[in-house]
């Protein structure tokens, strides 16, 4: 492999789309491998019944985000430095980044609805299919707090530091080097939208999350970081949340 990217030019448009797209298989490896490591470990340990219950499903989708992120960034970081403002982790959240959150979120809304309103055109799209989430409707107690804090907290930003993060910020990078800024940027936009929603296995969650990334992506453009685009996702989680384990609306 090490002789094959010697043979490549440094400043070559091969190299740069081998980089890129190794950077969206990383992603997708580290994630499958995570929930498979942590997924696997918890069946072996709990026991195949226990390990469905909400309570450790919660747990499986918290611990599986974390051992992504640590794949993501740390593994390549021992090569490949990754600083706080390629992650968009620079400085801290400020007045913007809270005040566009909720403008991000009608414009993502309405995004979604005019893609789905697209793709209802097809047969095969059924826009109503049912998200698993591995949790009950109408979760009570302890059930509902883990839930909670897995799908509104632990989630958005698990998935923005991996996603617009990490992975948008390296492939923006990396397209810019044989690219305008506004080429760079609408290519970075869609690669990282599209790969967010194929990892959600799901035609019509895949549409909506994919419209969502592109809004997410966008505030991270207009802001510098990635902090407005985590409070919209907890925003979308949280009304998710709140429709399916309080109102138990499926």
């Amino acid at each position: 492999m090490k002789n094959i990217c010697r043979i490549i030019p440094k400043n070559s448009w091969l190299r740069v789309f081998f980089g890129v797209l190794g950077m969206l298989i990383w992603v997708v490896t580290s994630v499958i491998v995570a929930q498979l490591i942590i997924g696997k470990t918890m069946v072996l340990i709990l026991g195949a019944e226990k390990f469905v219950q909400p309570v450790w499903t919660a747990v499986y989708s918290a611990l599986s985000y974390t051992v992504a992120m640590v794949l993501v960034i740390l593994i390549p970081n021992i090569k490949y430095k990754t600083n706080r403002s390629e992650l968009g982790l620079k400085n801290f959240p400020t007045w913007t980044d809270i005040g566009l959150a909720p403008v991000g979120f009608i414009a993502y809304l309405l995004l979604a609805a005019g893609l789905t309103a697209i793709f209802s055109l097809f047969p095969w799209f059924n826009a109503t299919e049912t998200q698993e989430l591995g949790f009950s409707v109408y979760a009570v107690g302890v059930d509902r707090i883990v839930a909670f804090i897995t799908l509104v907290v632990v989630a958005p930003i698990a998935e923005e530091i991996i996603f617009r993060g990490w992975l948008y910020g390296k492939i923006r990078s990396k397209l810019s080097e044989k690219t305008s800024n506004n080429i760079s940027m609408v290519i970075s936009i869609f690669l990282v939208s599209l790969l967010f929603g194929v990892v959600h296995f799901q035609w019509n969650v895949g549409v909506n999350v994919f419209a969502m990334s592109v809004i997410l992506c966008g505030l991270r453009e207009i802001t510098g970081t990635i902090y407005s685009g985590i409070l919209l996702h907890m925003i979308k989680n949280g009304v998710a949340f709140y429709l399916l384990f309080v109102l138990g609306m499926v």
